[in-house]
């Protein structure tokens, strides 16, 4: 095979294992200790793990170690809509790194950062194919919002 023929398979091969990642963050006025238990405990999933105001979590089951999986229930308030967010978390560096996939297939990974007296949390994530890449980026940054007030309360 030809030098030319394989960097043009190289490319094509790579190209097909591109994955788009969205990406949201937010930075919160609290410890990394207390930022990282609100994240990955259930009791405070509870409490945060939502885009809007209708809706809620109203069951998070997580069994937090490498290969341990994860199950939290989003249903709206009205009681006419509800999904189940469920994964498999295939990296953890305690207060610094989670990374999970979802039951789809789907990778997410999310970072904490110490920023003087603050803590970024960057969350990256394949998107989905149903919805436009800029409602899943709004959705996740608005839980993501939830998150920081509830951290901060």
């Amino acid at each position: 095979m030809k030098r030319e023929e394989i960097l043009n398979k190289k490319c094509i091969f790579d190209t097909i294992n591109l994955q788009i990642m969205i990406t949201v963050q937010t930075t919160i006025n609290a410890s990394l200790a207390h930022v990282w238990e609100c994240f990955t405990k259930p009791e405070h999933v509870l409490h945060w793990n939502f885009a809007s105001q209708d809706w809620h979590c109203p069951r998070a089951e997580s069994n937090f170690k490498e290969q341990g999986n994860f199950n939290y229930t989003m249903a709206a308030k009205n009681e006419n809509t509800q999904f189940d967010l469920k994964g498999t978390f295939l990296q953890i560096k305690e207060e610094q790194l989670i990374v999970y996939r979802l039951e789809d297939g789907r990778k997410v990974n999310i970072s904490f950062e110490v920023e003087e007296d603050a803590v970024k949390v960057i969350e990256s994530f394949e998107p989905e194919e149903l919805h436009s890449h800029d409602l899943q980026r709004e959705g996740w940054q608005a839980i993501l919002h939830n998150f920081k007030n509830y951290c901060e309360q």
